[in-house]
């Protein structure tokens, strides 16, 4: 089905939107590539997108654009696909094709840091120290590669040893700024970049704000580090609040144009940012690190993969799970220990689990 998400992602006029509706009305993505003019007017496109499909259908062959994409290292993620992410699935009209470069983990815990282009020396300081911050607890650093605090906090995500992954305005084949080109090459290697445009998209000004939402989308919480009354961060953290994100504000001088909109948005309500602990205690990620620790040193047993596919969103008593599994008592509530510390279930009291 890759090839004909494909085609639609090179179809002027046929966003999320109309291409949901598509699906809708004919089925599948391949019933909608080919429909006559009759269905595509049935299912709700006007005279101008149906034209765009059909000239584009003319025009492309699918299997050798498919082909070509694969040529340039760029994976292909769509609707359909497990490795969509899922944060990032659920927001209003979610891109259909994601391009990646690089790998994107589709359950990580990923935190935007946003900011202005031309910080000050104040704003990078805090950016690398937030970036580094959050990867050595094993959260993931996601910004738009831009100049000023989008660089510092991927650079500190990368020096931290962690993944960080860059959304684009453009195609993932062409980085942008040329400045950030060596920089976008790390992170392939150490994370990913990511973009809903097609390779060979140039940077254009209209692409930014679109972009943003993806940035916020794939995000458990936006930081914004330093911003202007008009910064571009702005329309991030605007998205994040109608998205459901949380969104934090790094306070600045009362002098800094900088820290403007840093001390509207904690006007507004956003969570003041006095280091990395004010994140990761709001998003409940404080044990994240440990987590992911005992989970690389530990590995799953057979008694740990029976118990959780026994266990729920649902309180279950030790006692009934003892039953239900076949294993002792004992050896439930020292699975079940050793369970809650790698993050896979938790312990909500009376000596009941749920599933995490």
């Amino acid at each position: 089905m890759q090839k004909y998400y494909l085609g639609f992602s090179l179809t002027p006029r046929i966003g999320p939107v109309r291409l949901r509706r598509l699906l809708e009305c004919l089925g599948s993505p391949e019933r909608a590539w080919s429909a006559p003019p009759s269905a595509l007017r049935q299912a709700g496109l006007n005279k101008s997108s149906i034209a765009s499909l059909l000239e584009t259908r003319r025009r492309l062959s699918l299997e050798d654009e498919l082909a070509r994409i694969h040529g340039l290292g760029i994976t292909l993620l769509t609707w359909e696909d497990a490795g969509y992410p899922q944060r990032l699935r659920h927001i209003y009209a979610p891109p259909p094709v994601l391009y990646v470069r690089g790998t994107l983990l589709p359950e990580e815990p990923m935190v935007a840091v946003v900011g202005t282009r031309r910080p000050t020396t104040y704003g990078r300081e805090v950016a690398r120290r937030l970036g580094g911050d959050l990867v050595r607890n094993g959260v993931t650093v996601v910004s738009g590669l831009a100049l000023g605090i989008d660089t510092e906090a991927h650079r500190a995500a990368l020096m931290g040893g962690g993944r960080t992954v860059a959304v684009l305005a453009c195609g993932v084949d062409r980085v942008y700024p040329m400045r950030n080109r060596d920089l976008g090459e790390k992170i392939v290697a150490q994370g990913a970049i990511v973009s809903d445009y097609p390779p060979g998209t140039p940077p254009e000004p209209r692409n930014f704000p679109p972009r943003n939402r993806i940035i916020s989308g794939l995000s458990l919480g936006v930081i914004v580090v330093e911003a202007g009354e008009r910064s571009g961060a702005l329309i991030t953290s605007d998205f994040a609040v109608e998205q459901g994100r949380e969104v934090f504000a790094v306070p600045g001088s009362i002098l800094s144009p900088c820290s403007r909109g840093c001390h509207d948005l904690i006007g507004q309500g956003a969570r003041l940012v006095r280091g990395v602990e004010d994140v990761l205690e709001e998003l409940q990620l404080t044990r994240l690190a440990d987590q992911q620790e005992a989970r690389r040193v530990v590995p799953e047993s057979p008694e740990e993969a029976t118990l959780l596919g026994l266990l729920s969103l649902e309180p279950t008593h030790v006692d009934e799970l003892g039953q239900t599994s076949g294993f002792p008592v004992a050896v439930v509530s020292s699975t079940l220990t050793l369970m809650e510390l790698k993050g896979l279930v938790r312990h909500v009291g009376g000596m009941q689990y749920v599933r995490t």
